[in-house]
Formats: C-alpha cells, sequence, structure tokens
C-alpha cells in the first residue's frame, strides 16, 4: 500500500525557517511533543537504523531541522492524542530544502486536518516556498517531485490532488505549460482537487 504525502519545497533554508515552521504548524495543532510524554521524537533515517527513535529536546529538533550540519532530518509530529506521522526535511537539488509530511500515516479525519494545516502553514511561507505536492493517496510517490517542483522537467504519468509550481517552472514543464491551472500566488496549481487544498 502507497502512503500519501503532502512535500513543500523551500529556497533559502535556515533555523529560522525550521523554527518558523515548527511554530506555525503547533499554530495550526501539529505538535513535535508526544501528547502524554511531552517528548519530541527524532526519527533515524539511515541505513540500517531506519526507523529507530531518540528523544531530543525541542531545541536540539530545532538547530538539527536547519539542516547546517546535516543532509536530512526526520521526527514525529501528533495530530492528536494518538495520531502521529513521518516528516522529513531533506536538502534537495539546486539549493533546496524539501519539507516531507507522510500524512498517509494518518486516519483519514486526521489526515485531512493535517493537510489542511500544513496547507496554511505552506501559505504563510509562500515568498521562500517554490511550490507543493499534495498526493493523499500516495498513487504519484514514484514521481520525480524535486525535478517537476524545482527543474520543471520530469515527466508526470500520474496525477496527485495537487502540483503547485512558480508560473516560470510551469512554463517551462512540457505537461504543466500546456494545461488549466488556478493561479493562487505566487504558485499556478494543477490537479483534480485543488480547490481543497
Amino acid at each position: 500500500m502507497r502512503a500519501g504525502f503532502f512535500y513543500s519545497y523551500h529556497l533559502g533554508w535556515t533555523g529560522l525557517d525550521a523554527a518558523t515552521l515548527l511554530g506555525d504548524l503547533e499554530a495550526e495543532g501539529l505538535r513535535p511533543t508526544h501528547p502524554a510524554t511531552g517528548c519530541t521524537v527524532l526519527v533515524s533515517l539511515d541505513f540500517p537504523s531506519s526507523g529507530a527513535r531518540s528523544p531530543v529536546t525541542r531545541e536540539q529538533l530545532l538547530s538539527l531541522a536547519g539542516l547546517q550540519r546535516l543532509q536530512e532530518v526526520g521526527f514525529r509530529l501528533w495530530v492528536d492524542e494518538g495520531s502521529d506521522f513521518l516528516v522529513r526535511i531533506r536538502k534537495a537539488r539546486g539549493g533546496v530544502v524539501a519539507v516531507e509530511f507522510s500524512v498517509g500515516e494518518l486516519p483519514p479525519e486526521e489526515r485531512e486536518r493535517a493537510v489542511g494545516a500544513i496547507r496554511r502553514t505552506v501559505g504563510r511561507a509562500s515568498v521562500l516556498c517554490i511550490g507543493f505536492v499534495v498526493d493523499r493517496s500516495g498513487m504519484t510517490a514514484a514521481t520525480d517531485w524535486d525535478g517537476v517542483v524545482i527543474e520543471g522537467g520530469a515527466h508526470l504519468d500520474a496525477w496527485p490532488d495537487a502540483v503547485a509550481v512558480r508560473e516560470e517552472t510551469a512554463a517551462r514543464h512540457p505537461q504543466l505549460a500546456v494545461l488549466d491551472s488556478v493561479a493562487i500566488s505566487p504558485w499556478k496549481v494543477f490537479g483534480n482537487a485543488v480547490l481543497s487544498v
């Protein structure tokens, strides 16, 4: 079974951006601290320890999430007292940072709540956010989304719920350049569920 996701792509990523993102997510009800224990959990993304969890302080998480010393970092976000999902922040191509939310891990109601919260958070960071992809079912997980959003060149074999790119990226992408879109400044948004994100 494929897992649904929400990816966002950001320029000029720093520790301050990580702190702002986390604060905005918390304001939307998505918290890195476990509701019962108050622990923040870092998740190892390296093979062979993939999935191993380590408690960290908020300050440690923010320091690591700025990606000053690491290529990527993973941690858990909680939607309520029982539902949580993985967030991966990684260095992508061309100095862009990708923030990947594994919302497919959530039950449907919590997933919709998380997608809405993430979308509002990304909207607040729109000046430095060059695009995002929402695929609740995960059907496009094999797509080179870095190539689509960053470079405007990777081919789309299937369509997500929504993909948003800057106008200049849409203009150079062979498929997006000829499709109708919805303008949501500063992006052009494509897909069959544009209005639900």
